[in-house]
């Protein structure tokens, strides 16, 4: 019973920290309409840069920051070679994730474990003066939790500021955005800047959790944000006071649910891509379905 009560708290602590990446990727899929694959590298960035200050024994909460920036850095040379270099928009993303294949190597190599003694945001002094009398499994959980609402407070608030909305209209008219004034191309590039270091961030804090880094951790991830993002609004887009981080948020934690699912009734590991891809694809058509039958009602 207690291997069980673990293990679902381990699912939910690893669904509230990909909901950082899922974030992100919210607002490239769903507010920008910008197929970004920038994320496949900007996470594995924002884990090397953190591994790497761990290992050097940089404070642990410093690496959320400076995760947050590299991953903005990421998400501003996608946005410049797509507005100013006239890239489109998938290719820029492409571009972008192989360059940063190679960056993330010359960080950190392919591999790099950080010690067991050294102290992350988990176990830091100032952690353990909180939440020391927890057992390490909910310490992890309620440091992902206050991670993942803080920031999705923080989106809440920045979507009904001045550039959110225009943030917001740039994916659903950006012909509004130019009679307003506005450069949709800033406002593009905004918008990538902000989920790179969401999904950067996000790669710190599966850093810290694993206490690792590896060069191929973040393939897939683009898909895990996608699936993430139409899972949560599917399943609540009927509900309206639900708002779209909180959706996502929750869908975060049922798709980690869903694999793990599969893994504890005995599919092997190697097929995990295969059964993503496919959960993904069904996702992506029960998504569309519902589309249209919205459509044709409306």
């Amino acid at each position: 019973m207690s291997s069980f009560i673990d293990l679902s708290v381990g699912t939910v602590t690893q669904g509230l920290i990909y909901a950082l990446l899922s974030y992100g990727v919210l607002i490239t899929y769903r507010v920008l309409d910008f197929p970004d694959l920038t994320v496949d590298g900007s996470f594995p960035l924002g884990a090397a840069v953190t591994a790497v200050m761990l290992s050097n024994g940089v404070n642990p909460y410093l690496t959320l920051p400076v995760a947050l920036l590299v991953g903005a850095a990421a998400g501003l040379i996608t946005g410049l070679i797509h507005v100013k270099l006239g890239v489109r928009d998938l290719l820029a993303g492409i571009i972008t994730m192989t360059a940063l294949f190679s960056i993330n190597l010359q960080i950190a190599g392919s591999n790099l474990i950080v010690d067991r003694s050294t102290d992350t945001i988990f176990s830091a002094p100032a952690t353990m003066a909180v939440f020391g009398g927890m057992a390490l499994t909910t310490r992890k959980l309620v440091v992902s939790l206050l991670l993942a609402l803080v920031f999705k407070f923080l989106l809440d608030l920045y979507f009904n500021t001045k550039s959110g909305l225009l943030l917001r209209a740039v994916g659903d008219n950006s012909v509004l955005v130019t009679t307003l004034a506005k450069d949709k191309g800033k406002v593009k590039i905004l918008g990538l800047v902000i989920a790179n270091s969401l999904v950067a961030l996000s790669g710190a804090v599966v850093c810290h959790e694993q206490r690792a880094f590896s060069s191929t951790m973040g393939t897939g991830q683009m898909v895990f944000g996608l699936a993430s993002v139409i899972i949560g609004t599917t399943l609540f887009r009927k509900l309206p006071f639900f708002k779209s981080t909180t959706a996502v948020l929750i869908g975060s934690i049922i798709y980690k649910a869903s694999i793990q699912v599969a893994i504890s009734i005995g599919l092997p590991a190697n097929l995990m891509k295969l059964i993503t891809a496919v959960l993904f694809l069904i996702i992506l058509i029960l998504g569309n379905r519902q589309k249209k039958e919205v459509s044709v009602h409306a």
